[in-house]
């Protein structure tokens, strides 16, 4: 096994890791609260944990009696903390890469009306239930906590950074992957996954002015980089796309380069005429 520059090769590890955190702080933040509360509920006694999940939902009977506590609160807990480890690569692959794109208070603001309004909605869509009698009054007291409205928010803001056409097979997918269980004798929290996602979706104005994902650095587009003679910005814009190179004068020659610092190529001389 050749350990030759293995220490370099962590180094950079770890500082694309490191990077890779600090552009998506509120992300690793709130997955770190989660991951101290599934540590709470997993090392909790039987009769704590009951205290604790009915005590954090936000449920009917929650919602009527602390109604900013409930809200707030559900979000940052799981009922089964073993799935902590699968909402952190979702929180990776969905969270993490919204925020890096709208930035921090954007996504904020888009997780926050996902869950808030996908609980509220759901919420009441259940008690319209009960009142007709379509399901028993103990659902009042349901646990009703998690991550997954907010989650299902940054799903559809997501959609707006993938380059079409690829953007329409991603909000197929998203589509389906909500809408089948609801329309296969789905819950109300399958109901809050729908809402949370179409609000995800409405929240557009959000992504206004972000570029998308470039995809499209093929063949043709690295002859051009070769035939302007800057290596060094394909290197630099691997991840980028051709339409971001800026373009050098030394690229375009004596000519451009005096057009762009605004110089003007001088007039020849011209033998004055005698007069006649």
């Amino acid at each position: 096994m050749n350990l030759e520059g293995l220490p370099d090769r962590l180094w950079s590890l770890w500082s694309s890791a490191r990077a890779w955190v600090r552009s998506s702080p509120g992300t690793h933040i709130y997955l770190l609260i989660i991951g101290i509360t599934s540590l709470v509920i997993a090392s909790a006694s039987e009769g704590l944990e009951t205290f604790l999940l009915h005590r954090t939902s936000s449920n009917i009977h929650e919602l009527d009696k602390h109604p900013l506590q409930s809200l707030l609160i559900s979000g940052f807990w799981m009922a089964d903390p073993s799935s902590f480890l699968f909402y952190a690569v979702l929180f990776e692959v969905f969270h993490a890469n919204v925020e890096r794109w709208t930035g921090t208070l954007r996504w904020l603001c888009a997780v926050a009306v996902a869950h808030v309004a996908a609980t509220l909605v759901s919420q009441q869509i259940l008690l319209l239930a009960i009142e007709s009698h379509s399901a028993p009054r103990s659902m009042k007291h349901v646990v009703d906590i998690g991550v997954s409205y907010g989650l299902a928010g940054a799903v559809g803001i997501l959609t707006y950074r993938m380059p079409r056409p690829w953007r329409w097979l991603y909000l197929t997918g998203a589509v389906l992957f909500f809408a089948v269980p609801l329309t296969t004798g789905g819950t109300f929290t399958d109901a809050g996954h729908a809402i949370a996602l179409a609000l995800g979706l409405a929240l557009w104005p959000l992504t206004r002015g972000r570029p998308t994902w470039r995809w499209d650095l093929g063949p043709a587009a690295r002859r051009r980089f070769r035939a302007a003679g800057d290596a060094e910005a394909l290197g630099a814009t691997d991840a980028l796309g051709p339409s971001d190179v800026p373009v050098t004068a030394d690229a375009l020659g004596p000519e451009a380069a005096l057009t762009r610092t605004g110089a003007r190529e001088p007039r020849r001389f011209r033998r004055p005429r005698a007069k006649r």
